[in-house]
């Protein structure tokens, strides 16, 4: 019935906002960097001598990603204008309140800033996996926004290449010679590396790589699939995220590394991918469909989906461990000369933010300089139009699409989900997440368009729209 299944789309919101979610979730790219408060600079093009007092405001809805220190408001004096910004959500109803930016992983609509007035605008910054908030994935609750800031490069402000340092940390030398990979071949280690503690998660990586063990050797090592233990000193997890030398050098040995995304996207590629190009290890890669996009040269890394199957990505790995003319191939772009994607170069070039590079802003501070410029020209247009609405035409809307951050529904990482047995863990959660996604972002545009106060009648929309579906009139 209805109400049985708004039971049961409650039952897993609680199971989600319950459990710990930090236990599968992936690391955040933006938690290893420094957020040093910085004395406000204005580019040559910020003439705004405006007071404080005059200023709009960007409200930073999300508690603790507010990144400035310490207090919790501050003048920002960006590239073109100024406003202040706050995490103080007693804001939120002013008439200078321009803007509410949020971070995509902690949004929830039943806890949205109701009623949304007419005069703000939501920007969203979402730089994790799409797995941490499918709402995002589709086009009733993306285009609530009308900022964006996500790893898609169709977003306002791309952050495409966020685990990506610099050139520089592609070009470091290779870290163990082929040489001495080879004679651990001859001792006995496996030419492919697994390393997860994120077993449950929606590419299902794990039934892949399963699969491939059946045809290949794979030292898997983690929580997921694991097979050899770690030395007692690279245990703490913490030295997998934060590159320590040690566990840097102990997974470098490897020719192959499983690079697995928690989550299939567009553009969406993390340090699994970056991290074993950085070492001179060839990525076995399976996430962004568009990953060719982005790497130095045609040949720098296996991508998956090129393989009709577990078993030929298997033969063909064996082929290259037993062709060392043929692996070094793949790290040929370790010359500079070798790199001839000049969408990668292009990117890394012009790029005005920076990781962990005090010459530039980080991301966080970057995109929140572009909603404040782009607030204030929208500003001055309606102030231009309501002066002269005949010679100034009002400023046109601005509203984020599909394909600022949409993601497909997530599939088994290897098989038919119809050939999937009904009690399968991942079919139990992952699907239907993201469905369930989609009822949310459903109902809460189904309470901005009634103007509706009180975020806990979410519930009451979604039941509305769901018989209304049942009914054939939604």
């Amino acid at each position: 019935s209805v109400l049985c299944l708004l039971c049961y789309i409650r039952l897993g919101l609680c199971f989600f906002d319950t459990v710990d979610r930090g236990a599968f979730l992936p690391q955040s790219a933006f938690r290893e960097m420094e957020f040093a408060s910085i004395a406000s600079y204005k580019g040559p093009g910020n003439t705004d001598g405006r007071s404080n007092k005059q200023l709009p405001i960007l409200l930073w809805w999300s508690a603790g990603l507010f990144p400035h220190f310490p207090g919790d408001t501050e003048r920002i004096d960006c590239a073109l204008s100024s406003c202040l910004v706050t995490s103080n959500r007693k804001v939120q109803l002013y008439k200078r309140t321009a803007s509410i930016i949020f971070y995509g992983t902690d949004f929830r609509a039943y806890e949205a800033p109701l009623p949304r007035l007419p005069h703000q605008t939501w920007a969203l910054f979402h730089e994790e996996s799409p797995m941490n908030n499918y709402f995002l994935s589709h086009a009733p609750g993306i285009r609530l926004f009308n900022y964006t800031a996500t790893f898609r490069r169709e977003s306002d402000y791309p952050l495409t290449l966020q685990w990506l340092p610099s050139l520089d940390y592609l070009l470091r030398p290779v870290a163990v010679s082929l040489e001495e990979k080879n004679r651990l071949r001859r001792e006995g280690m496996a030419p492919v590396l697994y390393m997860q503690s994120h077993c449950d998660v929606p590419s299902d990586r794990d039934r892949y790589v399963q699969e491939l063990m059946k045809y290949i050797q794979v030292d898997s090592y983690g929580k997921c699939l694991k097979n050899k233990p770690l030395p007692e000193h690279l245990e703490d997890t913490a030295t997998a995220t934060g590159e320590e030398p040690g566990f840097m050098n102990f997974v470098a040995r490897y020719k192959f590394h499983l690079a697995f995304e928690n989550g299939l996207c567009p553009d969406y590629m993390t340090e699994k991918l970056w991290r074993p190009l950085h070492q001179g290890c060839v990525p076995v890669y399976r996430g962004s469909p568009a990953v060719a996009d982005w790497m130095p040269n045609g040949h720098a890394a296996i991508i998956i989906d090129n393989f009709p199957s577990p078993k030929a990505l298997a033969d063909f790995l064996r082929h290259l461990d037993e062709n060392d003319d043929e692996y070094t191939r793949y790290l040929e772009f370790k010359n500079l000369k070798s790199i001839t994607n000049t969408r990668l170069l292009e990117a890394l070039e012009t790029r005005e933010w920076g990781v962990n590079d005090m010459s530039k802003p980080n991301y966080l501070n970057g995109f929140e300089c572009y909603v404040c410029d782009q607030e204030n020209a929208r500003l001055a247009a309606e102030r231009a139009h309501r002066k002269d609405p005949e010679r100034n035409p009002p400023p046109l809307p601005k509203m984020a699409s599909n394909s600022h951050m949409g993601c497909p529904l997530p599939s088994p990482g290897y098989g038919q989900v119809q050939d999937l047995p009904a009690d399968d863990g991942w079919l139990q959660i992952w699907p239907q997440d993201y469905w369930q996604s989609l009822d949310q972002a459903e109902g809460l545009e189904s309470l901005i368009r009634h103007n509706e106060s009180d975020p806990s009648l979410l519930w009451r929309h979604i039941q509305s729209i769901t018989e209304r579906r049942a009914r054939g009139k939604h």
